[in-house]
């Protein structure tokens, strides 16, 4: 059987085994998707963005630690309760020292970032919500790790999740994500299976294509120093949110 996004409990998200199987030292993948978001980021103004997107945070801060350099805010938006919880921790009572290494790296390729981890985090709100509610046109830039293909096992979501990425972005708005490339169903931690569904390249220009301007496209190689997950790298894409925004 297929498992679809509502099949999933994912108030049940093992977030302690996740940041430690993925975030508690910088990986050379994190180090190339940072170069490749930084890059994308001081093409636009500081403080430029009245206001963006992390769709389906997660508990992942770098992508929240990149925006704050344009962006005077920005919503993390996720459904899972755990990962929530650990956002607003983070803001609330401090982010772990594990971030420290990926903020300075962040403000090292893009100096318009904030100074500190703390004052960089200070522009994000978190907001506990299915990223399929969200309002069209809502936001000026939208961005998106590792969701669209870790939120279900079928092809025709994993689309209907990329659209749903899209809309959230007035037209015209600025968008940037990464995702793993063909990677399966897969586990974290001890016991914890989640659904997978494999993209690669081709499949990510055929989904976004009709729907934005600008696209690029490009991917990096697997990392070695990360669990062995199935899959063989990730894929990045850079674009720019067509008119069909709001009628889709």
């Amino acid at each position: 059987m297929t498992t679809h996004n509502d099949d999933v409990d994912w108030d049940r998200w093992p977030v302690a085994d996740y940041l430690a199987e993925n975030y508690r030292d910088l990986h050379p993948s994190d180090a190339a998707i940072i170069a490749h978001h930084s890059a994308f980021y001081r093409r636009l103004a500081p403080g430029s963005i009245a206001r963006s997107v992390e769709f389906g945070a997660g508990p992942n801060l770098y992508p929240l630690i990149l925006a704050a350099a344009a962006s005077r805010r920005i919503d993390a938006v996720e459904a899972g309760t755990g990962n929530v919880a650990y956002l607003e921790r983070q803001l609330l009572c401090g982010p772990d020292a594990s971030w420290l290494p990926f903020h300075a790296l962040c403000r090292r390729l893009n100096p318009a970032l904030p100074a500190t981890l703390a004052s960089s985090l200070a522009r994000v709100d978190v907001v506990h919500a299915d990223v399929r509610d969200l309002e069209p046109g809502g936001y000026e830039l939208g961005s998106m790790h590792f969701v669209a293909e870790g939120a279900t096992e079928d092809p025709r979501e994993f689309t209907d999740f990329c659209r749903a990425f899209v809309r959230c972005v007035a037209p015209g708005g600025r968008l940037v994500a990464a995702f793993m490339e063909n990677m399966p169903t897969y586990r974290i931690g001890p016991a914890s299976t989640w659904p997978g569904c494999p993209v690669d390249p081709e499949l990510v220009r055929a989904v976004f294509a009709p729907l934005t301007e600008e696209l690029t496209i490009t991917r990096i190689d697997s990392d070695p120093t990360l669990p062995d997950y199935g899959d063989s790298g990730m894929v990045l894409m850079t674009g720019v949110a067509g008119g069909w925004a709001r009628t889709s």
